[in-house]
């Protein structure tokens, strides 16, 4: 498939023009990391690679493994790591999240993060071509498989972040409690201040304590229709 070279922050990164490119929602969940040290981390569903790359640069130290199913977006991200110059922290496994628990080592984690498909099939317009398809509906993965592998891959105490649609909140709570992954902290995101919210970012414990705490909402636009400056500062490499 041909091929963009984008830029996000201080990463640049190869997409395919007509097939799954990542949204404004992969700056939004890196934002929302707010760890002080992480020293092992996993994307699960990395697509092209944009949310790992972005844990790396933020956590100089650290080493992130990206997993991704699908061999396009995988061909993608290995020449995104190589591209941006991480390949001695940076990981990749062509595999199935639901096959983590025997490719990975167990409990090794501080941070696991994901952005995944959160359509159920029956439910949305499905998007036009495999490789979008099956980023963006649950055709290859379902909720409680990656809650599965988020709690096996994580340390006592590490943290999972995720990014999701607010239909399913309630049952995104279960089962990550379900998974001994307690959530911690929960943000809404709107358009603006206008419009209801369209997707929220959880934050949960592995073996954590209850307790949650709900963050102010995040607005994407102002009332001139440009990005917030919450978003720009985002954006900014500083």
């Amino acid at each position: 498939m041909e091929t963009t070279l984008d830029w996000i922050r201080d990463i640049r990164l190869y997409q395919h023009k007509n097939g799954y490119r990542f949204s404004v929602d992969a700056l939004l969940l890196y934002a929302f990391v707010n760890m002080k040290h992480v020293h092992r981390a996993v994307d699960l569903g990395t697509g092209s690679g944009i949310i790992g790359l972005l844990v790396a640069k933020k956590y100089a130290g650290a080493r992130v493994q990206l997993v991704e199913l699908q061999e396009s977006l995988y061909r993608l991200a290995a020449r995104n790591i190589g591209l941006n110059g991480l390949g001695d922290r940076v990981s990749l496994m062509n595999a199935d999240i639901k096959e983590v628990r025997g490719l990975l080592e167990p409990h090794a984690c501080d941070l696991v993060v994901s952005n995944p498909p959160f359509r159920k099939p029956a439910t949305g317009r499905i998007s036009c071509g495999e490789e979008k398809a099956v980023a963006r509906h649950e055709l290859k993965i379902k909720l409680p498989d990656l809650a599965g592998a988020a709690s096996w891959l994580l340390k006592g105490k590490g943290r999972f972040f995720m990014i999701f649609h607010p239909d399913r909140l309630i049952e995104v709570i279960d089962t990550l409690r379900e998974h001994n992954l307690e959530p911690k902290r929960l943000r809404f995101v709107h358009n603006d201040t206008g419009s209801v919210s369209k997707i929220f970012m959880i934050e949960a414990v592995k073996d954590g304590r209850p307790g949650l705490k709900l963050d102010r909402p995040l607005f994407l636009y102002g009332p001139d229709g440009n990005y917030t400056e919450e978003v720009r500062r985002m954006y900014d490499v500083r």
